[in-house]
């Protein structure tokens, strides 16, 4: 029988920032619906903790991280892409100032190479203390755990 991969659903951002803590939402979202997980899947509200997450990131196997993703494009537009994008440091995608991918690379330096899933939502405003996502990046949240439990129950 083939085990199931361990995976940590990683939530990135800063709840008091509007749209940048949408990450942390969509775990929220999770929790608060009481949305069924498989046994292998684990919930983290990263926040904006950095360098402090690996030690809660090293016993996976699949990560998803989930962040604003700052693009051109529409406001609560979804992109999916693995992480190895992230660790290549394109110039031309920035997620929550590339702090989760310096993460990353720590990771892979120290042995431990999960696979990483990002789901980045285009935020419209990150500059506004404000604990409430901007209602079109709010209408993408459900959007998005539907591609997680897609994600998740595919392990």
């Amino acid at each position: 029988m083939k085990r199931s991969k361990k995976t940590l659903i990683l939530g990135i951002g800063n709840l008091l920032q509007k749209d940048d803590g949408i990450g942390v939402h969509v775990v929220q979202y999770i929790q608060k619906n009481n949305i069924n997980l498989p046994e292998n899947v684990e919930l983290l509200d990263g926040g904006t903790a950095g360098y402090n997450l690996i030690p809660y990131m090293v016993d996976f196997d699949k990560l998803i991280i989930v962040d604003a993703l700052k693009v051109q494009d529409k406001p609560g537009s979804i992109y999916r892409f693995d992480g190895k994008h992230l660790i290549a440091k394109s110039p031309n995608v920035s997620l929550h100032e590339m702090g989760i991918a310096e993460v990353l690379r720590v990771l892979q330096i120290q042995g431990s190479n999960p696979d990483v899933e990002v789901i980045g939502i285009v935020p419209e405003d990150i500059n506004s203390l404000d604990v409430t996502p901007s209602p079109l990046v709010a209408e993408s949240i459900p959007k998005v755990v539907n591609l997680i439990l897609d994600s998740v129950t595919a392990c």
